[in-house]
C-alpha cells in the first residue's frame, strides 16, 4: 500500500481509522516519523497556503494508535512566520502535540554552511546491510538501513546509519524529511549497561534546506547521545544527504528503562 493511502484519512472530521496502520507500530505506538508525519500532514490540509517549514516541536505525550483524531490551530501567523499547533488525539485524549514555524524566505543577512558530514565510513551502496530481518515492524516493512559508521557493539554513544523508504513512497521531499528523520534509536544505546527498551519523549528539530535533494533515496542520519544518566538521555539528530550536505538538525530527550 502506498504511504498516500495510509495518509488519505488524515485531516478528515472525526477519528479517522488509518489503513496499513500496523506496518507502522513500534511496540504500543506509531514510529515516531510517522505520528509526526501524521500531524504535518494535518496542519498542510487545514492551511494550504502556508510558506515552507522551518521548525518543529514534538511532544510523543501517548501511544498512537490506528484511529486518530487530529486538530490544527493557528497560534499566530505574521508578515514571513506562521506558527500553528497540531494534535492528534487518540480515544479523545492528546498522544502527540506538535508546534510547526512555517517561514517564507528573505534576503539573508547572515549566511554560513553547517557543518558537512565527517568521518563517512561508507557508500550507501557498499555497505552492510542491517535491521533487515528484525527490529521494529516500521522498520522490516518500510525502510532499508545499511551500516554509515566503522564500528559495531559497544563504543562511543553514537548510531550512524544510511537509510531510505522502500518503494515509491510519494512523498514530497520535506514529507519525507519527516518520516525518516526520527528512525534510528537513540545512540545512549552503545552506552547502555543492560539491555532494556528505549523511548523518544520529545523531539525538535529545524529544516536547513526546505526544498532537499539526495541520490537514490539514500540520507545518512545520526543520533548522537550527549549526556545520559538518571533514565535519560539527552540526544543530537543529524541528516545529511548523499554529498554530505546537512539537510536537519535536531535534538530529544529519550527515556532509558532497564
Amino acid at each position: 500500500m502506498a504511504l498516500t493511502d495510509f495518509l488519505d484519512p488524515v485531516g478528515k472530521p472525526g477519528p479517522q481509522t488509518l489503513p496499513d496502520a500496523q506496518t507502522w507500530m513500534q511496540g504500543r505506538t506509531f514510529y515516531g516519523g510517522a505520528s509526526t508525519l501524521i500531524a504535518y500532514t494535518a496542519a498542510i490540509r487545514a492551511f494550504p497556503d502556508l510558506p515552507p517549514l522551518r521548525a518543529a516541536q514534538v511532544g510523543f505525550v501517548a501511544p498512537v494508535g490506528e484511529t486518530v483524531e487530529t486538530r490544527v490551530q493557528i497560534v499566530r501567523r505574521g508578515r514571513n512566520v506562521t506558527q500553528l499547533r497540531s494534535e492528534i488525539l487518540c480515544d479523545g485524549e492528546v498522544a502527540l502535540t506538535a508546534f510547526f514555524l512555517f517561514g517564507a524566505a528573505r534576503d539573508p543577512n547572515a549566511r554560513h554552511p553547517a557543518a558537512r558530514a565527517d568521518n563517512v565510513a561508507f557508500d550507501p551502496d557498499d555497505a552492510e546491510i542491517v535491521m533487515a530481518d528484525k527490529g521494529p515492524v516500521f522498520i522490516r516493512n518500510h525502510f532499508e538501513l545499511r551500516r554509515g559508521q566503522d564500528f559495531s557493539g559497544k563504543g562511543p554513544p553514537v548510531v550512524r546509519r544510511w537509510l531510505r523508504l522502500k518503494g515509491d513512497h510519494g512523498l514530497d521531499p520535506v514529507s519525507q524529511l519527516i518520516l525518516v528523520g526520527d528512525t534510528l534509536p537513540p545512540g545512549a544505546m552503545r552506552a547502555m549497561e543492560r539491555p532494556g527498551p528505549i523511548s523518544s519523549i520529545n523531539w525538535s528539530f529545524n529544516i536547513l534546506d526546505p526544498e532537499p535533494v539526495t541520490q537514490d533515496g539514500w540520507w545518512l542520519a545520526e543520533t548522537n547521545s550527549q549526556w545520559a544518566d538518571h533514565g535519560f538521555s539527552s540526544e543530537r539528530l543529524r541528516l545529511w544527504n548523499m554529498d554530505g550536505t546537512q539537510i536537519v538538525d535536531g535534538m530529544q530527550i529519550a527515556a532509558v528503562f532497564g
